[in-house]
Parts: C-alpha cells; structure tokens; sequence
C-alpha cells in the first residue's frame, strides 16, 4: 500500500484544516487506517483510527471533540478534520494502513506496516 498525505499547512489557533491521506496498490478497504504526529524532538504519537468500513473510530484523549476521522473507501482517501486547532498540536501529521487483524487495538506505532511521507501542520498562537 502507498499513502500520500497531504493538506497540512499554517493556521491560527482555533482554526481548522482537513488533511488527507490517498492509499493505492492494495484493496483499501481492507485495511484499518490511522493518523499519528511527532513533534520536533518528541516521538510519533498516536491521533485517532478508523476501522475498515468507517463505522468504529478512536482518538486520542488530546485531540478527542477537536478532530474527526473519516474514509471515503470508493476514493481510497483517509480524512482528519481537526477543528479548535492549538499550538500544540503543531507536528508532522502521518497517516499510516494496516491490513485488518482483529487482535491490534491500532493505537500504537508498531501496529501499522505502512506509512505515508508526512504533512506539516503548524498552529500559530
């Protein structure tokens, strides 16, 4: 599976953007997908998943009424919307896909075979 994310950028606090993630190679639908960030010298943390259908999502405790998950498994594309932006939450944004298995909770790192290259959001104060 390749991802490509983008729709990162510069915003305000309290403003939002919508990052997107395409995936190919692979039936998409078949994979669970999540978004993760990593902060300059921090390490890559977890932001929220989603499962095969759409239907079951989790988020991390930080981003939980701020940020919303969704696919759209006709287009291959993953979506983060992520309102009330704060300085904080200023990172690299990955995207990352793992083919389905009912054993991972999917909210870790080393749960995702793959990966895509990474946006870069910055929320200014």
């Amino acid at each position: 599976v390749q991802l490509q994310a983008s729709g990162g950028g510069l915003v305000q606090a309290g403003g939002s953007l919508r990052l997107s993630c395409a995936a190919s190679g692979r039936t998409f639908s078949n994979y669970a997908m999540g978004w993760f960030r990593q902060a300059p010298g921090k390490e890559r943390a977890f932001v929220a998943t989603i499962s095969r259908s759409g239907g079951s999502t989790y988020y991390a405790d930080s981003v939980k009424a701020r940020f919303t998950i969704s696919r759209d498994n006709a287009k291959n594309t993953v979506y983060l919307q992520m309102n009330s932006l704060k300085p904080e939450d200023t990172a690299v944004y990955y995207c990352a896909a793992d083919r389905f298995d009912s054993r991972k909770t999917y909210d870790t790192v080393d749960e995702y075979e793959y990966w895509g290259q990474g946006t870069q959001v910055t929320v200014s104060s």
